[in-house]
């Protein structure tokens, strides 16, 4: 008979890369997380670890079980919404996380929406950038996130958690009001090819996004400004220390002498809702999906 303890914690090293990070999450020490693997793997009788450089890697028969595992945990929350079913009512607690703009423009109105229709739902927010998003329903800690879409994020193919689109957030040029590009009504970023650029700073999932476009119109930008927060670029763009490329959730502070020109080709990022495998079946997961769709069309109008 397989622990399911102890598979959660194999489950934690495949998801975090190492034992160190997987005891971490749990709230182990790493020598109690290795008997956990041990003892699970002398229960099935096969290794599940070796030695790689001065770490570990899984080894094939870890692998396949983990197939397995990840379809035992989906079918844990689907067993879990029958046992806790209550005519398909949404109640109980509702977990949910996301970048900060998610927040600010999806997440709290979310909120505000289902207070009102679900009485008998909570509503829990918490602030959180997109890899920490996944870690955060991995471990059960969150029920629903709004992340985007990354390179360094899970496949669609992982079992472990469902990734459904929800919006396209376009990417608008901002210039100050005095520019020669202010005032049109699209604008091709080569023509901003020469300019003095403001960036997100290297480690912002945006900052790929904002490098591409530039790419794809045919130049690489010369940054001279990083910043981690849109308004702190737009502030920098008022003061004519450059152009920038900032989506158009951000809702920018207003009164700034500057103007958002929209591009032609319409580079954008793509934000997706995540939970877990299984889990979007919740009638108070579902119930917040269905608000979060019908907020994404204004949001980016």
């Amino acid at each position: 008979m397989i622990d399911l303890r102890r598979l959660h914690v194999l489950r934690a090293v495949a998801h975090y890369g190492t034992v160190t990070a997987a005891a971490r999450a749990l709230h182990f020490t790493p020598s109690a997380a290795s008997q956990q693997i041990r003892q699970l793997a002398r229960d099935l009788g096969v290794d599940l670890l070796e030695p790689q450089g001065r770490g570990v890697r899984l080894t094939p028969a870890a692998e396949s079980l983990l197939a397995h595992a990840d379809a035992i945990q989906a079918r844990w929350e689907l067993a879990e919404l029958d046992l806790r079913a209550d005519h398909g009512a949404p109640a109980g607690p509702l977990r949910a996380s996301g970048f900060p703009l998610a927040v600010s423009v999806l997440l709290a109105p979310m909120a505000s929406r289902l207070r009102e229709r679900h009485p008998r739902l909570s509503v829990r927010i918490q602030e959180a950038e997109v890899p920490a998003g996944f870690d955060l329903l991995f471990e059960g800690e969150i029920d629903l996130a709004i992340v985007e879409a990354t390179i360094y994020n899970p496949p669609l193919s992982d079992d472990r958690f469902d990734q459904q689109p929800l919006l396209d957030d376009p990417f608008d040029l901002v210039v100050p009001e005095d520019h020669p590009l202010a005032g049109r009504d699209g604008v091709d970023l080569a023509e901003a090819a020469h300019e003095e650029w403001i960036a997100p700073v290297p480690e912002s999932p945006c900052r790929p996004h904002v490098l591409s476009a530039c790419g794809e119109a045919g130049f690489t930008p010369d940054v001279v400004h990083h910043a981690m927060d849109w308004n702190v670029m737009a502030h920098l763009v008022a003061h004519r220390l450059g152009v920038a490329l900032i989506p158009r959730l951000a809702h920018l502070t207003p009164h700034l002498p500057i103007t958002r020109v929209r591009c032609t080709g319409n580079p954008h990022r793509k934000l997706l809702t995540c939970t877990r495998g299984g889990g979007h079946a919740r009638p108070a997961v579902a119930a917040a999906l269905a608000e979060l769709r019908d907020l994404a069309p204004t949001a980016v109008a």
